[in-house]
């Protein structure tokens, strides 16, 4: 029987999703990759109690995420099963995230954020996460075959009917943003994020005018894939593999080639080291120091690699040469 350390929030920090009363930790689990039924339930499970026990209590999920291109759902199923054995007593404690948008069945309501696939979407997405409610529930893309009235009416309607307690969107640009953003505050929807691709090496979000857009709205912006799918780690700086996946949000890092690539991060690495800090550490804490960024979403199913991540906590500040430093590398 799993009983959660008493001392969870001993050296644990929150932070509001902008104006509204919703606190995230700076660092968040995600559950995007290696979380589906393919993967080792026990193992799985224990990563998730042990970043629970360190003070994370925000899980990121969507019904889309699986293994890969197959099971959509499984990810959900994996964490509703944790949260029914071992994690019920502490519900009240947890912020639970979802998302509807990308494929999860055959057919037309299978993507997009039509009402149907909204409706039915949270509905599925509760009964494989053993939830009455989620806490924050989302349009995980832009749908252009659909009007955005509909999509903001619909997450307004789940949210009255107690089956989310705010909303969010993500990948929605600033005109986008900015369509729903009104039709929100006309009905009094409790909107408070905008999940996006973010990172160190591509600060396209706040080049674009997204940040102030949701800074001025009272949102926040929540980042995801915050290590580049790795890159901003110990794990490149000798190299690049032919193999290596970059996410379609961050593919022009590679215009030039992986050896400029390669030297940069090894520039940002004597930055990181002179603040005694790792890549990556540094690395989330060049997000987190904009207080618009209400949290960053991790991946990972490793127990030390979680614990070193949460180590960017100890030192969030930049001086303005380690500004202007990083800048004229990342611009």
């Amino acid at each position: 029987m799993y009983h959660a350390k008493d001392n969870r929030y001993d050296n644990s920090s929150v932070r509001h999703a902008g104006n509204s009363g919703l606190m995230l930790p700076p660092i968040s689990l995600g559950l995007w990759r290696h979380f589906g039924s393919a993967d080792p339930y026990k193992d799985r499970r224990d990563v998730i109690l042990h970043a629970f026990d360190r003070g994370v209590f925000h899980f990121d999920v969507a019904n889309h995420y699986g293994n890969g291109q197959t099971e959509f759902g499984s990810t959900e199923k994996l964490l509703g099963q944790v949260i029914k054995d071992d994690l019920s007593a502490y519900r009240d404690e947890l912020v639970i995230a979802t998302k509807v948008g990308y494929e999860i069945h055959d057919g037309p309501f299978g993507v997009g954020t039509s009402r149907k696939s909204l409706i039915q979407g949270i509905n599925d997405s509760l009964e494989r996460l053993n939830l009455d409610y989620v806490d924050i529930f989302y349009a995980h893309r832009y749908d252009d075959t659909t009007p955005i009235e509909e999509t903001v009416r619909a997450l307004d309607d789940i949210v009255r009917s107690g089956k989310a307690l705010y909303v969010g969107v993500s990948n929605y640009e600033v005109p986008e943003l900015r369509k729903a953003v009104s039709l929100f505050k006309q009905l009094g929807t409790p909107f408070v994020l905008d999940q996006m691709s973010m990172n160190l090496l591509n600060n396209q979000v706040e080049k674009s005018g997204l940040l102030d857009e949701l800074k001025n709205s009272g949102a926040a912006a929540i980042a995801y894939g915050p290590l580049c799918e790795g890159l901003l780690s110990d794990r490149y700086l000798n190299g690049i593999t032919d193999s290596f996946n970059i996410h379609r949000t961050n593919s022009d890092l590679l215009k030039d080639g992986p050896d400029t690539l390669v030297k940069k991060l090894n520039q940002l690495n004597d930055i990181a080291k002179s603040r005694e800090q790792t890549l990556s550490q540094m690395s989330l804490a060049w997000l987190l120091k904009d207080p618009v960024v209400a949290s960053v979403i991790i991946g990972t199913t490793n127990d030390e690699h979680l614990d070193d991540n949460l180590k960017a906590l100890d030192n969030l500040s930049f001086s303005n040469t380690e500004i202007n430093d990083i800048n004229n590398l990342i611009n």
